[in-house]
């Protein structure tokens, strides 16, 4: 596990992992903070050349994937796996009593860590960071994050951590009162902050796989060359889940996609599309009853050998259907 009590700068790291002549994406946010809007974030998959060199990243977007460069130079494999940029692992079984754990990373999500964001920028949207979920950079490149079972405050190049244990101390730790702003019909209620969490290091890491996996393949998704009007991808606090939308809306082939942790119809992760227009029903790809669309379940996705390829074919085959 990465040692967060150490400032960490995502892309930089990549940078020299790799070396001189390659212009490197990641998935993470890095800083600086980026001060103006729409999004006040990185974009920090995109493959728009900032430097000399090819565009290594990780999508096939770009000038090289990080799989081409580690067939090349296989002792960048674990850097790559680790953060989910190349030679992508499975994901593990789930943690014991995953669902009651869930909902306290969930309320921790929305009522602190993307309070935290919104109160300096009027954005809550998180993103996937190695071991778990956090904010971009912002203000004075202040990043809260939480990774495995700690609680991480990033600003100005120096870290600090913390022991999760209710939500009222974990806002005094960031800095905020714990809120509701970026809460949503289907998040948990805020409830008693004072409540012992039940915050495990297995089931954080599991959220950081999970996570990881889904930004992975949703930047895939969005930066294959056929699909319209692509959104950036975002970790949203209130659904708690990585998402895009992407299609044709005035056509009503748009559709959001995206990747569930879990949630009150289901009792394990799955990965979803989540058609804006009329599907036909008539075909077994759309089987959620919950919702307009189509999900893939995680004792299905675990059932085959490659995890991701398998999660990059479920949404190329939804937008594909939508796109009819």
């Amino acid at each position: 596990m990465t040692d967060h009590a150490v400032a960490h700068d995502p892309a930089a790291e990549a940078a020299a992992a790799v070396g001189d002549g390659y212009d490197v994406r990641v998935l993470e946010p890095s800083p600086p903070a980026v001060g103006e809007g729409p999004f006040w974030a990185d974009d920090p998959a995109h493959p728009s050349g900032r430097g000399s060199g090819p565009v290594v990243a990780p999508h096939s977007g770009a000038d090289l994937t990080w799989d081409d460069l580690i067939s090349a130079r296989p002792a960048l494999a674990d850097f790559a796996a680790d953060r989910w940029l190349g030679a992508r692992r499975r994901l593990p079984v789930l943690p014991p009593n995953y669902p009651s754990a869930l909902l306290d990373f969930h309320r921790l999500a929305y009522s602190v860590v993307a309070e935290a964001r919104y109160l300096c920028n009027g954005k809550f949207g998180l993103r996937y960071v190695r071991d778990g979920f956090g904010t971009p950079f912002f203000g004075n490149d202040v990043q809260v994050k939480v990774a495995g079972d700690r609680l991480v405050v990033q600003e100005a190049g120096r870290a600090r951590t913390a022991a999760i244990t209710t939500l009222r101390e974990a806002g005094e730790f960031v800095g905020v009162d714990p809120g509701t702003t970026a809460a949503e019909h289907d998040s948990p209620e805020l409830g008693d902050i004072d409540r012992p969490l039940d915050i495990r290091a297995d089931v954080g890491e599991f959220l950081g796989a999970w996570f990881g996996l889904a930004t992975a393949a949703l930047e895939e998704l969005r930066f294959t060359p056929e699909v319209i009007d692509p959104e950036r991808v975002q970790l949203w606090p209130g659904h708690f889940d990585p998402a895009i939308a992407a299609g044709d809306a005035e056509s009503g082939h748009r559709a959001t996609y995206g990747f569930s942790p879990g949630d009150h119809a289901h009792d394990e992760p799955y990965i979803y599309v989540a058609a804006w227009g009329d599907v036909d029903r008539s075909d077994p790809f759309w089987n959620e009853e919950d919702f307009n669309g189509a999900s893939l379940s995680y004792s299905t996705l675990r059932a085959v050998e490659d995890h991701y390829r398998a999660a990059v074919d479920f949404l190329r085959d939804g937008y594909a259907r939508i796109s009819r």
